[in-house]
């Protein structure tokens, strides 16, 4: 008789264990939530809900005339700016920060690419070529780009640099006169966090 009195008491106890294994997360979350409180975000760019902005067929041009489409690079993380081809003072700021950023993350660099989205049919200067080898310039229609890639209030296309994730969904946007040193941060998060791309 004691033998299944003393049985059924460790019985109890496994059960009990095994009940706070499971419920363990969920305590731990609320006691999060709740008690400790989640602090103000931590990133540099402004989230963007991909459902809200799914990334549509652009029939993007590339630099030998073939149609292409942004998903052709998934599986990589993006960074896109978007410009005229003349490419004024703000426009090759950018896409030196954004070779630089690339850089600045040592062995993950082969996890991004940069992308030139240009939104008109003239040349890009020759003498700005050298210093943005490797970043792929593609033709698109600036209206297509406009219904996709959404602004802050009194900005346009060509004042943001925007993060599109390796599964080709729309996440973040940067700022005007973005601080490199802050998308640095965000990008090394990005990829310190992320198993895909």
């Amino acid at each position: 008789m004691e033998k299944i009195e003393n049985k059924k008491t460790a019985g109890r106890w496994k059960l009990l264990a095994v009940l706070a294994v499971c419920a363990s997360p969920l305590i731990a979350s609320y006691f999060t939530y709740y008690v400790i409180k989640p602090g103000p975000k931590n990133n540099y760019g402004t989230l963007i809900d991909p459902r809200q902005y799914p990334m549509p067929s652009l029939n993007l041009i590339d630099q030998d005339g073939k149609v292409t489409e942004l998903s052709s690079l998934k599986g990589k993380w993006l960074m896109l700016q978007i410009d005229e081809a003349s490419c004024a003072e703000a426009c090759q700021r950018k896409l030196l920060e954004m070779r630089q950023l690339r850089l600045a993350q040592g062995k993950g660099m082969d996890r991004i690419e940069r992308v030139w989205l240009i939104t008109d049919s003239q040349a890009v200067p020759e003498q700005l070529k050298p210093g943005i080898a490797g970043t792929h310039m593609l033709r698109g229609d600036k209206n297509k780009l406009e219904k996709w890639l959404p602004t802050e209030n009194g900005t346009s296309l060509q004042d943001h640099i925007y993060l599109v994730d390796p599964l080709g969904n729309l996440m973040m946007r940067y700022p005007k006169d973005a601080d490199p040193n802050k998308i640095k941060k965000d990008l090394i998060k990005l990829l310190k966090a992320s198993a895909i791309g």
